[in-house]
């Protein structure tokens, strides 16, 4: 069965390649002093000092105790206190501390063994320093009187070896006899008869002396008196009674009963029961009936403190015989201690990137039962995250299984459960709280996808116009966020520099004022930036719309305002009331209510002959032309946006008013000279003349001024391209004020004498001419394109070509 054990063993620590299978084994002196040296332990386990320090070295010890230390600067092993071989030991022949050499990083031990040899530091102790023995006289030679040994805790070599009497006398003489290593059995031994009558009593020393160097020696004076006959002394049914008590039993529990008998009658027949021993009964757990010879508990009683106690019982009869018996009490285990959980190391916080199988904590568990009451199991409780892994022995390491996600679970407590396989089984909880640190491993995140922010043209500089928010749910300087702006492309260096972020808050600044009319909206990307290493970032679009102000005023296209003097327009004397005299253009470069316009007429030479269209600007007849009507009438029209306040502008036009015109006779009516009145003949082709070279002068001064401006825009001054014409003429009679668009050209010929006004063609293509049946030409209203009403959409074109056209169906002269 031994051998079976010890293969078990050795197959056991095959199995633990980081645990030396043979022990370090030492051998010290009791009573050395503190820091006395063992052993260099480090280089007999094949170490040096410096990896005792970087891999932790320590001494772990079963008990909890440190009889040893370890100086890992050297490597040495010293004494950390005196020991005390009977002490630690009693009177057991061997006497050897074990322990475990601990490392980590790997985790690795080594059991070391230390025997604590005896030194004689005891002299022998008689139980009593006087001994007195009662003896009847004619005792037969060869008679025996047993002797309560004296006690030496030393152990072999140092044990008590001899006993002697001094001074030597004729009747007694000394007899030992070894009933164990540490048990001898002393007698004296009758040589010769007592005379009562010749000497009532004898004295001399009994010397018990150990076998030390020097040899130590303990004395008991040894009294007899000589007695009347009593020839019998109490003999006990064994020699050696054994006994087993519960560690729980309670006080009074009846352990064993010895017997003595004596052949003896009377008074010499009577026998009482003492315990006879060094140790007082008062210290003893147990007491014994005089009478009956019970053994009984007294006190509680304790396995893991003393498992065995041996007493010596004395019967000693009436006439003062005794006999000695030894008792052996056995303590039997229950289990009464719950488990023990030794934390040898543990680390806390953890990093939330630690990798799977991170050792956690190292700790041993213990069981101060025996048997089937010290062995232990250890178990997790409700944890997915960590496990546990035997390391060696009753050791176990608490590594992690799984990846840790701080944001999720910042602390993990988890609770080992240490039990023993007692009935019923004790259980003890050790619990680790494991902290998990943080690792920069989220980037900000911003509470919209987008943001839209506005802001009033011609704004303060410096004026807040909204904020942009992230989080982050990292923590510390890990969830720090700062804002910055970026650009917008890869390829542009610098983020727009009229919009600032504050870094710390993220509120949005406009620097500087902003024009609707030029800048509509502006995008930005605003980045959150953490102040982890290495830092994350996000980036968010922000749309700043720019809101519009009615700042511009009307600007009038046509009649042209800057001409000196004015284009005339021409009325026929046959025209209609309702007829289109001409059209007031003009546009807003605000946007929306700002730039609707309405027309009115300020002043005129006779208001009563023309009408305005309040939202068209044409200008018609009102009522018939007559000879009393002058011939050049001057208009003012007012210009006025829907705005809060509104801003106008006004347009100036001029009239004349032509009588009989003709385009078949036109040339010659001019040149007909009447005869009736010929002062009237004169004054109307001075008149004719002067208006004609008027009217030229001004389209030649036109012409020249468009030429100009087409020229500055041409050069990159122009206000409205050219090449968004169409698009732009588009979308302002979807938002303006006037329903149709005009384009005007004045033709003039100075050979013929005819001068037409021509309505030309829209110029796009999405909005074809309406002819009616009436004869109206291509001058008709129904054939105007939309003008827009914003600036920057599209400008009046006007040019001077040759042609012949019409004045709404009617010639004019």
């Amino acid at each position: 069965m031994a051998s079976a054990r010890q293969v078990l063993c050795l197959c056991a620590l095959l199995c633990v390649p980081r645990v030396r299978c043979e022990p370090i084994r030492y051998s010290v002196a009791e009573e050395g002093e503190s820091g006395s040296v063992v052993a260099n332990v480090a280089e007999d386990a094949g170490l040096t000092p410096a990896q005792l320090s970087a891999r932790r070295a320590r001494i772990a010890s079963a008990d909890g105790r440190q009889h040893f230390r370890l100086e890992r600067a050297t490597g040495r092993l010293v004494l950390a206190e005196r020991l005390d071989r009977e002490e630690m030991c009693g009177r057991s022949l061997t006497c050897t501390l074990a322990f475990e050499l601990l490392l980590e990083n790997p985790l690795q031990f080594f059991r070391v063994e230390v025997a604590v040899e005896d030194v004689n530091d005891h002299s022998p102790v008689f139980p009593e320093e006087r001994i007195t023995f009662q003896i009847l006289e004619r005792g037969d030679p060869g008679s025996r009187f047993p002797v309560e040994a004296a006690q030496d805790l030393d152990v072999g070599s140092n044990s008590i070896q001899a006993y002697t009497i001094a001074p030597e006398n004729e009747y007694f003489s000394v007899s030992i006899r070894k009933r164990s290593e540490v048990d001898m059995h002393v007698e004296l031994v009758l040589e010769k008869s007592l005379d009562r009558e010749e000497q009532p009593e004898v004295l001399f020393s009994l010397i018990a002396t150990d076998g030390g160097s020097p040899p130590r020696s303990g004395t008991a004076q040894i009294h007899i008196i000589v007695l009347d006959v009593n020839d019998n002394a109490p003999t006990f049914t064994q020699d050696v009674y054994v006994g087993q008590v519960l560690e729980n039993a309670p006080a009074g529990s009846v352990v064993l009963r010895v017997v003595a008998t004596d052949p003896d009658v009377g008074l010499n027949g009577d026998i009482s029961y003492r315990f006879s021993q060094a140790v007082s009964e008062s210290q003893l757990p147990f007491t014994i009936d005089s009478m009956s010879g019970e053994i009984r508990v007294t006190k509680p009683l304790d396995f893991e403190t003393t498992q065995k106690y041996e007493l010596s019982v004395r019967a000693i009869d009436g006439g003062d015989l005794s006999a000695l018996c030894k008792v052996l009490v056995e303590v039997v285990d229950v289990n009464d201690n719950v488990p023990e959980v030794v934390v040898s190391s543990f680390s806390s916080p953890l990093p939330e990137n630690t990798e799977p199988g991170t050792v956690v904590a190292v700790f041993a568990v213990r069981d101060r039962d025996s048997g089937v009451n010290g062995e232990i199991s250890c178990a997790l409780e409700d944890q997915l995250s960590f496990s546990l892994r035997p390391a060696y022995k009753n050791y176990y390491e608490l590594v992690t299984v799984s990846t840790f996600d701080r944001e999720e679970t910042a602390q993990y407590l988890v609770v080992i459960t240490a039990a023993d396989t007692g009935s019923p089984p004790l259980t003890t909880t050790q619990t680790f709280t494991v902290d998990i640190s943080d690792v920069n491993d989220n980037a900000p995140v911003f509470n919209q996808t987008s943001y839209t922010m506005y802001v009033r043209e011609n704004n303060i500089p410096g004026v807040l116009v909204g904020a942009v928010s992230a989080a982050d749910s990292d923590a510390g300087p890990n969830a720090k966020v700062t804002y910055s702006l970026r650009p917008v492309h890869p390829t542009e260096r610098d983020p727009c520099s009229c919009i600032s972020v504050n870094s710390e808050n993220g509120h949005v600044f406009v620097l500087r004022p902003l024009d609707y009319e030029q800048v509509r909206q502006l995008e930005v990307l605003v980045s959150a930036t953490d102040a982890g290493s290495p830092p994350l970032s996000t980036n968010v679009t922000v749309c700043l719309l720019v809101v519009d102000e009615n700042d511009n005023a009307p600007l009038v296209l046509h009649p042209a305002q800057d001409s000196s003097p004015p284009s005339s327009e021409l009325v026929p004397a046959s025209a209609e009331v309702g007829d289109l005299v001409t059209k007031v253009v003009a546009v807003d470069a605000d946007s929306g209510q700002n730039s609707w316009l309405s027309f009115h007429l300020l002043r005129a030479t006779d208001p009563g002959l023309f009408a305005v269209g309040s939202q068209n600007g044409e200008v018609r007849l009102r009522r018939p032309v007559t000879e009393r009507d002058a011939v050049k009438q001057k208009l003012e029209v007012l210009v006025r946006d829907n705005g809060r306040p509104p801003l106008s502008a006004t347009a100036a036009l001029s009239v004349l008013l032509l009588n009989s015109l003709s385009q078949e006779h036109l040339p010659q009516q001019e040149l007909a000279v009447q005869d009736e009145d010929s002062s009237l003949t004169i004054y109307l082709i001075v008149s004719l003349v002067f208006v004609s070279l008027l009217f030229l002068t001004s389209v030649a001064a036109f012409v020249a001024c468009k030429v100009c401006k087409r020229k500055e825009l041409k050069g990159g001054h122009m206000l409205y391209g050219t090449g968004n014409l169409q698009s732009s003429l588009a979308a302002g009679a979807a938002t303006g004020t006037l329903p149709h668009a005009y384009c005007y050209e004045i033709n003039l010929t100075t050979g013929s004498g005819n001068s037409e006004f021509k309505f030309l063609k829209p110029i796009l293509p999405s909005v074809p001419p309406q002819h009616s049946g009436t004869g109206r030409g291509v001058g008709d209203t129904e054939d105007f394109l939309p003008i827009p009403n914003s600036m920057g959409d599209a400008a009046l074109d006007i040019s001077g070509t040759p042609s012949v056209g019409h004045f709404n169906g009617l010639p004019f002269n």
